[in-house]
């Protein structure tokens, strides 16, 4: 919550005035030692009260004396540059307020002859003003009235530098190009390779074996087996490179088959 602000007046009642001494004395002489720990500076102060024959001094009285004997050896300019008693306090606040006071009145013109413009581009006439106002009226429009000139020169001017730039400035690079390569046929297939080491047999399967063994044994039994008597008949014309015609079984004859010669 914001505090009051206090009236700067005199106290008139006797008691109120001692306890406002005595409080606000002890916050300036603490503010006057925050200033001189936080800000690194030689200060002092000296507080006398109306009805104390010791004044109250901080930090200590030799400290004090030894920072009045070094502002009194500056020039006497340097030590009246800011220096100022309760007079010279009470004016310059009082000439800070009337300058806060005369920039109101002219915030409060400067409202006033708006609304009167505004009042007369809706057609309401002039003829009832005075003087002073007709003149604040007429330079409060030329004022305006420069300030769109002024503004239409600088959005000129910069459109001017813009347009000077683009043309100063090289064209814009074009983006890069990819080249592609027309399509090609696909490359002939390679021709086999032929063997350059001896040619290994596959290794046949166990029935592949077995179905081979088989044919050659049925091959052999059709050689042994006798011929048809039909085939060597006497109609049909005799082939001098076939075989004779068999002969009678002969159990008597050393061989078993009759016909193994041909065999």
């Amino acid at each position: 919550m914001a505090r009051n602000k206090v009236k700067l007046a005199w106290i008139a009642n006797d008691a109120t005035r001692r306890a406002t001494l005595k409080k606000r004395r002890k916050g300036l002489l603490k503010k006057v030692q925050e200033l001189s720990i936080l800000c690194g500076v030689e200060a002092c102060a000296i507080v006398y009260g109306p009805n104390d024959r010791v004044p109250e001094v901080w930090p200590t009285p030799p400290e004090a004396a030894r920072v009045i004997a070094r502002f009194k050896s500056m020039p006497e300019m340097e030590q009246t540059r800011k220096m100022v008693n309760q007079e010279g306090f009470l004016r310059q606040r009082a000439m800070k307020l009337l300058e806060q006071l005369r920039k109101q009145e002219r915030e409060n013109r400067e409202i006033e002859m708006k609304l009167l413009i505004r009042e007369g581009l809706r057609g309401q006439s002039y003829d009832n003003l005075g003087i002073e106002e007709a003149t604040c009226v007429s330079w409060m429009l030329e004022r305006k009235i420069k300030e769109i000139y002024d503004k239409l020169d600088e959005i000129s001017s910069k459109l001017a530098v813009k347009q000077a730039a683009a043309a100063a400035a090289p064209p814009p690079a074009l983006p890069p190009q990819v080249m592609v390569p027309p399509p090609t046929a696909p490359p002939p297939p390679y021709p086999p390779v032929a063997p350059t080491g001896p040619v290994v047999p596959m290794e046949k399967t166990p029935v592949e074996q077995a179905m081979e063994a088989l044919q050659r044994q049925n091959w052999f039994v059709d050689m042994m087996s006798p011929w048809p008597e039909d085939f060597y008949q006497a109609s049909q014309p005799m082939d001098p490179y076939q075989p004779p015609p068999p002969a009678s079984v002969d159990h008597t004859s050393p061989w078993t088959d009759p016909s193994f010669p041909f065999n």
